[in-house]
């Protein structure tokens, strides 16, 4: 899929700097063990329901002062814009692909709690959202083997560290795909346009954006509209390139295609 990017030097040299250190795909199917079953339990309920979580006054606490913390350190919004709308998206995902309640909820629920680590430090928040999730879905009732597939999507979703996140099942799948998409001006906390970095001029160039999913053709398309004036479309793969592979190896674990149209036009 790299290939279909535009290939001058400049783009060539960005693409391999971010690729080389980002080691290998998910080596999905070479053991016994089904990562599209990896979530799957007995019971297809959820143990508790996303609005148990949201109602919490400690997760409440966590992504209201993580998004204050990133605001100081000059990141786009993290706070209750951003998980509401991750969660809503985890969850239509599975919906759409025919997956029981109980994964569409914990899906939701991991949508919801994913980015609480900032809290703590945006280095590693993957892996410390996961640490901070465990008592506070345990206090709340969750069984432990929902509360052990809420942790492994939290904390394979980030792309810090020059690493990318790995797909483990289902719910992890659709917590990257839903996470990734969030691309949006009102994400923007700068409100002065001559002083934007490079990803606040990207996001605010970015109108308008929806994942798309296909079902019967097994497909999902990351629609975007890009004001062109603003950002020039090849800013959005030099600097989103770790999170569009990262979505690319959540389809793949969905068994689905992962596609992005930029203004109409299919890109990748």
């Amino acid at each position: 899929m790299i290939d279909a990017l535009p290939t001058d030097a400049s783009t060539a040299a960005a693409v391999d700097a971010v690729l080389v250190p980002l080691g290998e795909e998910p080596k999905y199917g070479k053991t016994d063990v089904d990562a599209v079953e990896a979530a799957a339990a007995a019971t297809t309920e959820p143990s508790i329901r996303l609005d148990v979580v949201k109602a919490d006054r400690e997760v409440q606490g966590f992504i209201r002062q993580a998004n204050k913390n990133l605001g100081v350190l000059g990141f786009t919004e993290h706070g209750f814009r951003h998980v509401g709308l991750v969660s809503s998206i985890s969850r239509n995902v599975l919906r759409l692909l025919g997956y029981d309640g109980r994964q569409q909820e914990l899906a939701a629920i991991a949508g919801y709690t994913h980015d609480i680590g900032n809290v703590v430090s945006r280095h590693g928040h993957a892996t410390t959202g996961a640490i901070l999730a465990h008592p506070i879905l345990t206090r709340l009732g969750m069984s432990p083997d929902d509360v052990a597939v809420v942790l492994g999507a939290i904390g394979s979703h980030g792309d810090d560290h020059h690493r990318l996140g790995e797909p483990i099942h289902p719910v992890s799948a659709a917590l990257i795909l839903a996470d990734k998409s969030d691309v949006h001006r009102s994400r923007v906390r700068n409100n002065d346009p001559t002083s934007f970095d490079q990803h606040d001029r990207v996001n605010y160039a970015a109108t308008s954006s929806f994942l798309r999913v296909d079902a019967a053709a097994k497909t999902i398309t990351l629609e975007l509209s890009i004001d062109t004036e603003m950002a020039p479309v090849m800013e959005y793969f030099e600097i989103f390139l770790p999170r569009m592979l990262m979505s690319r190896h959540a389809a793949l674990l969905l068994e689905c295609g992962f596609h992005i149209t930029i203004n109409e036009t299919v890109v990748l």
